[in-house]
């Protein structure tokens, strides 16, 4: 048997808005942005350069409910790890594109770490794992 993950969902106030960050600010690419008039939003994929794996759908959050929720999907943890084959290449560009980074970077057992916040609040961690 083999599975995979293949899309995750993340909630955001805004379908453009997310794109912008997500496309201009951290480089990932958008893989798709289809109307769906009859429901009232869109399908929006976006995922990492290079990427073969996860992707992210950026669902428009609808009611009280969800809206409750963006930027704050895990309860104020780390929601998504964004790994990379350069770190500092990486830091460097998201900060010069005004990424903002709630934990600075931090040597572990596991790699190179930071955390960031995207447009929503969620929380990531950028990491370079150690060889």
């Amino acid at each position: 048997m083999s599975q995979s993950i293949g899309q995750l969902s993340v909630l955001v106030r805004d379908y453009d808005e997310a794109i912008h960050f997500y496309v201009h600010q951290l480089g990932f690419t958008l893989v798709e942005d289809t109307a769906m008039p009859a429901q009232n939003k869109r399908w929006v994929v976006v995922a990492p350069p290079g990427a073969g794996g996860v992707r992210l759908l950026l669902a428009r959050a609808v009611g009280d409910e969800q809206l409750s929720r963006v930027g704050n999907q895990t309860g104020g943890r780390v929601f998504l790890f964004l790994y990379t084959d350069d770190f500092w290449r990486d830091f460097n560009a998201y900060q010069s594109r005004g990424v903002v980074f709630v934990r600075e970077p931090k040597a572990e057992p596991y790699g190179t770490v930071a955390v960031f916040q995207d447009v929503c609040g969620n929380l990531w961690d950028l990491v370079q794992a150690s060889v």
